[in-house]
């Protein structure tokens, strides 16, 4: 069974980079639209259902679809190394950690190999202060300093490290501080999806799709920290995350009847297609707020 903080990094990355976009004739953009796939033709053809996930994912499932996105680097999107030693409360140092780690997963995509470094030792310098030991992140660090080493198996051993991390917490009572770090992770995932991916100028439509869909992701995370209410920093975030799921409120999504299956073991919904009522106004609103609440967070 998958641990907690499995299903933390790029959760959102997924759906907004599991298919690059191909060049379109171009139209107006519509507040409400949909993707029902359609056989004019009348010929009976097999038509795959899109997948939407409702739980949350490993780097290593989000990674290989990344890859495939062709979105430029942009260094200025991440959280500085140089505030690690700014963020001196436990709940500061645990919601970062779950930032540097969802920075990690961005550098991961483009080889930004001394970077990458940095960004591991930053994690392991913050678990420290979280009295996680630091040998959790030793064989990343080496396989990261060698030649041979490989993207994968790299995302493969911080998967594994994150997992250590959560279980140590758990051990020792701290549930709170994971579920902290996995929200800090969710929330720099949506932020580098809006800001670098999301254009509110020319709004591409696969983009909001999956954005809107945070909606579900987010209705998990909020049900994953309602466990945690005995920890006022829990608290004080769900309240801000519950602000944000007012936006996601207001739109609806739906699903064709009859054509819906949905994958308890997966977490996934199947459908050849949804619709949604979500508007351009919407999503920058969205945008605008994870910004601030980001800002808010990274801020010592």
């Amino acid at each position: 069974m998958k641990t907690l903080f499995s299903f933390l990094l790029f959760f959102i990355l997924l759906y907004v980079f599991s298919c690059k976009s191909v060049p379109k004739e171009k139209d107006t953009f519509k507040p409400v639209f949909s993707n029902y796939n359609t056989d004019s033709t009348g010929a009976k053809t097999t038509i795959l259902k899109n997948e939407i996930f409702y739980g949350i994912l490993t780097p290593l499932e989000i990674c290989e679809i990344f890859t495939r996105l062709g979105v430029p680097y942009n260094n200025a999107a991440l959280n500085p190394i140089s505030n690690r030693n700014q963020y001196l409360s436990s709940s500061k140092a645990s919601i970062n950690t779950g930032i540097y780690g969802a920075d990690f997963s961005y550098l991961k995509m483009f080889g930004v190999g001394q970077k990458m470094i940095d960004y591991v030792v930053t994690i392991r310098d913050m678990s420290n202060k979280l009295g996680i030991p630091d040998n959790y992140l030793t064989d990343p660090i080496k396989r990261l300093q060698s030649d041979i080493a490989e993207p994968d198996t790299i995302m493969s051993l911080m998967n594994d490290a994150f997992n250590k991390m959560e279980n140590h917490l758990r051990a020792s009572g701290r549930e709170s501080t994971a579920g902290l770090m996995i929200m800090g992770g969710w929330v720099e995932a949506m932020f580098i999806a809006t800001q670098l991916v999301y254009d509110p100028a020319k709004p591409d439509r696969e983009v909001i799709q999956k954005i809107a869909q945070q909606k579900y992701t987010l209705t998990t995370l909020l049900g994953f920290m309602k466990n945690y209410y005995d920890d006022p920093v829990v608290v004080y975030y769900s309240k801000k995350l519950k602000f944000l799921k007012n936006y996601f409120d207001t739109f609806d999504i739906y699903f064709k009847k009859g054509d819906l299956e949905i994958d308890t073991a997966k977490q996934v919904f199947r459908s050849t297609g949804i619709e949604m009522n979500v508007t351009v106004e919407t999503l920058n609103k969205i945008r605008d707020y994870v910004s601030k609440l980001r800002t808010e967070i990274v801020t010592p």
